[in-house]
């Protein structure tokens, strides 16, 4: 049985998603910009430093407890 992949995201719904305050930024700088790029408030930023020590969009992406949750979510919609 093959289970159907994650949706692909493009480079058009992130675009949608991007910031508008961030727009100027490539997709690298954008990796390494702080979590608050995202749209978080500064309280949701300081939360995750916190709680996770997460500090970049780069941070985020990589952290074991995120990539867990996404496979555990993907997983489960690939079930269905």
């Amino acid at each position: 049985m093959s289970c159907p992949g994650p949706k692909e995201t493009t480079v058009g719904d992130m675009a949608e998603m991007h910031p508008p305050a961030d727009k100027g930024m490539g997709f690298d700088d954008l990796a390494d910009a702080p979590v608050g790029a995202l749209g978080l408030s500064k309280a949701g930023a300081d939360a995750l430093a916190e709680a996770l020590g997460v500090k970049t969009v780069r941070d985020l992406a990589g952290n074991k407890y995120v990539r867990r949750a996404q496979a555990i979510v993907n997983l489960a919609d690939a079930s269905k």
